[in-house]
């Protein structure tokens, strides 16, 4: 089974194909999306970085053995099992086929038609209605494949599948509203019924379709367009080999990378003695007990942070162990933004179908920080949280036992099976 690292940024449509399909496969898949594992623009640009990926691209997959590769479907295949593959020779060609067709005829038209309504591009009346023809070309075709078909090849959710439903969705998030799709009936359940896989949601979250076609903004487009040049104006300065810089990411990609210019939920707080960072550090790269561990204790604010012990509501739904995993790694993945100001390890417990899963989380300030943003809530409410005296021997001793992960863990009663680090 697969093993590795995928590099990218947050919400690349790219990487999710990969990330489903480790999903479906089991494949443990590690994503750096965040400093201090891989800043875009930074790590992607470093010797290190283009002696593996010379492109210097995301999404970029580097497996525990070594391996390397570059470019999304190749990943996604990688990642894949022999069902989403296609398990004959006919059902693996068609699979290709899809692939091919997502990459040439629904791409092209869906970044014309979607990328002036995201502020990336000027808006240009001719190439955007020509652009509506050819989704609706594909969209027939769709259509009509699926009139007798639940899935695109074969009676399960295949590699072809996960492609094609991440090719579509600015599309059906942006610009397909009701009356534009109500012709293509099929793909609309073909779309909501991939979408609303375990392994889809894990990755996607709630996918809402749009209910009003978007329309190029032009003040969003010039507001955009100073992030978009100062870089590139700024390479011109530089040597002509210096660095592939702005060719890393398509238009739509650079403004997907691109953080929002929302409030910081946490810039009430007063600044706080404890550099988060800096104990991640210590924690990645040195042991654990004997230097990460003193120096949290040491460091730790206990006006700036609290520490919190989290336990999973409906552990009778637990079943194979690498699904109840990946049900951490997928809270995690939706929670990126809040990685510079938390730190967590969460832990599976037991054997399948008799599995438990808890954890203990130090936030930023001393309420849970997941009520200050609504991106962060989707999954906390299936965890019981509880507070706990950061000066008690219940608190050292369960902070000891699940960042090393070992101890005796008295209190869950299940041997310790895997672990996941939010850092």
């Amino acid at each position: 089974m697969a093993a590795g690292t995928l590099y990218t940024y947050p919400e690349n449509w790219r990487a999710f194909k990969a990330q489903i399909a480790a999903q479906y496969s089991g494949a443990r898949l590690k994503i750096a999306s965040a400093s201090p594992a891989f800043t875009f623009g930074q790590t992607n640009r470093s010797p290190a970085f283009l002696s593996n990926f010379p492109l210097g691209k995301v999404p970029a997959y580097q497996g525990d053995d070594g391996f390397c590769l570059f470019e999304s479907n190749a990943i996604a295949h990688y990642l894949s099992n022999d069902a989403l593959r296609g398990s004959t020779p006919q059902a693996s060609a068609q699979v290709l086929q899809w692939v091919s067709f997502a990459d040439s005829e629904i791409i092209p038209p869906a970044s014309a038609w979607v990328f002036p309504t995201l502020g990336i591009m000027q808006f240009n009346k001719q190439a955007t209605e020509q652009a509506k023809e050819e989704v609706k070309r594909v969209l027939a075709i769709l259509n009509q494949h699926l009139n007798t078909r639940t899935f695109l090849v074969g009676e399960r959710v295949s590699l072809a599948d996960i492609t094609v439903v991440c090719s579509l969705l600015w599309l059906y998030k942006q610009v397909l509203e009701p009356a534009f799709r109500q012709p293509y009936p099929n793909v609309s359940r073909w779309f909501l019924t991939c979408v609303n896989q375990p392994q889809f949601k894990a990755i996607l979250g709630e996918v809402k379709l749009c209910e009003k076609m978007a329309q190029f903004d032009a003040k969003k487009f010039a507001e955009m367009q100073p992030k978009k040049e100062a870089p590139a104006k700024k390479e011109k300065s530089g040597k002509e080999g210096a660095a592939p810089a702005e060719e890393e990411m398509d238009e739509c990609e650079a403004v997907l990378a691109s953080e929002p210019k929302a409030k910081d939920p946490f810039a009430h707080l007063p600044k706080s003695s404890f550099v988060m960072d800096e104990f991640k550090r210590k924690y990645s790269n040195e042991d654990t007990l004997a230097v990460a561990l003193p120096y949290f204790w040491d460091h730790f604010d206990r006006e700036g942070f609290s520490i919190w012990y989290a336990e999973y509501r409906f552990p009778e739904e637990l079943t194979m162990s690498f699904m109840s995993c990946n049900l951490i790694t997928g809270m995690f993945q939706r929670l990126d933004k809040l990685r510079k100001n938390a730190f967590a390890s969460v832990i599976l417990f037991g054997t399948n179908n008799d599995s438990c899963i808890s954890g203990i989380w130090v936030f930023r300030g001393q309420e849970l920080a997941f009520t200050l943003s609504e991106d962060w809530q989707i999954d906390y409410e299936s965890y019981t949280w509880r507070k706990l005296d950061v000066d008690s021997e219940e608190c050292k001793t369960m902070v000891k036992e699940y960042f090393a992960w070992e101890g005796e863990f008295k209190h869950v009663g299940k041997p310790f099976n895997q672990g996941k680090i939010f850092k």
